[in-house]
């Protein structure tokens, strides 16, 4: 190696830890090779399985790995560089390669949370069932946060600090920061409360009674939820006001309610009770009409102007434009019941009596 270093009038070449660092980056070059096929066959082995975990395990490994041994093959090296020269490795050395495979273990973590987190979801939208998409994503960034938490403890206590200081030191300075940042701590636990308690999830239309807020959940995060309005317009709810809030989930509903009050003319007082009655057995016999709900139809008042009953039922669809056309339906059905009786509904009228007028006294005879 000397005589062809300096043939070739590189006498650089020539130091004899050159082929031992030669020699590790090809080991390193193989090793990744061998690992990259390795895992690419697996990954072809695991995805004919029904699970969702392997196929994400392997992804996840792959890249992390290569970094691993990278890291390693140089810190190995480095040391051999030193010994031969005779001069002790820097004390930073090792240190900051721990570090190194530190942050690649919890690059790997994070890589296979995410990876089964969209296995999971993609598995759901294909079969129709399984875990909800905000429990995946709650779940996915729990786990997200808890992994760069444990690295951050790990690193530090490697590169020599102590953690119980640390953790003394993060609570005075979290008391402070929580002074400064309540809103967005009220926030954050706001939005733990909807991942735990799932009052809504992602795609279910949600309103509330004591703010103007109504439509589509499109993105629920830690701060912030986004609904949007039926006018298409965005709503950014802050977390915090679910917790003070009233929240409707119409989504969730069981049934849709048709509750009407219809009036007939008092001209037709005798056809009412069979009108009332026919009006019950269509209903009951209507195939829209959720027959073991509530079903009321009475004649209940009477009118200004008009004999009325109230009709009070539940359709069995909750599809919010199928649901007027049965409404439509039945509100024909009864127009026609009605009719079919020779009655008519009636409309705001008045009637006027009008007293006769007294004969006038006779005129008293001329003088």
């Amino acid at each position: 190696m000397k005589e062809l270093a300096q043939h070739l009038g590189l006498p650089s070449l020539a130091h004899p830890w050159i082929p031992e660092v030669m020699a590790i980056i090809a080991a390193v070059i193989a090793l990744n090779i061998g690992a990259y096929y390795l895992l690419r066959h697996i990954e072809k082995l695991a995805s004919r399985t029904a699970a969702v975990w392997d196929d994400a395990l392997f992804k996840a490994m792959r890249k992390p790995l290569t970094f691993i041994l990278w890291v390693a093959g140089t810190a190995y090296a480095l040391t051999i560089i030193y010994q031969h020269r005779g001069v002790e490795l820097p004390t930073y050395v090792d240190p900051v390669r721990d570090t190194l495979i530190i942050l690649a273990f919890a690059w790997f973590l994070l890589r296979l949370i995410r990876n089964a987190s969209h296995g999971l979801l993609a598995r759901t939208e294909a079969v129709g069932q399984g875990i909800d998409f905000t429990t995946v994503d709650a779940l996915s960034k729990l786990g997200r946060v808890i992994v760069l938490v444990l690295a951050f403890l790990v690193i530090v206590q490697n590169l020599g600090f102590s953690i119980a200081g640390v953790l003394a030191f993060g609570g005075i300075g979290g008391i402070a920061v929580g002074f400064a940042a309540k809103d967005m701590l009220a926030n954050f636990f706001g939005g733990l409360t909807i991942y735990l308690d799932r009052p809504f999830v992602v795609g279910e239309w949600i309103r509330s009674p004591d703010k103007e807020i109504e439509g589509t959940v499109e993105y629920i995060g830690w701060r912030h939820t986004r609904v949007r309005a039926f006018n298409k317009n965005p709503i950014y709810v802050p977390n915090a006001l679910f917790t003070t809030i009233v929240v409707e989930n119409p989504t969730r509903m069981t049934n849709r309610r048709i509750r009407e009050t219809i009036g007939i003319r008092y001209a037709d007082l005798d056809k009412l009770p069979v009108i009332v009655e026919d009006v019950k057995t269509m209903l009951q016999a209507h195939p829209e009409i959720d027959a073991d709900a509530t079903l009321i139809v009475n004649f209940n008042e009477f009118g200004v102007s008009s004999l009325n009953f109230f009709i009070y039922t539940f359709t069995r669809t909750v599809q919010w434009v199928h649901y007027h056309e049965v409404k439509q339906d039945v509100l024909l059905k009864i127009a026609d019941i009605i009719r079919g009786h020779g009655a008519e509904i009636a409309f705001p009228t008045q009637t006027l009596h009008i007293d006769s007028i007294p004969d006038a006294p006779a005129a008293a005879p001329e003088a």
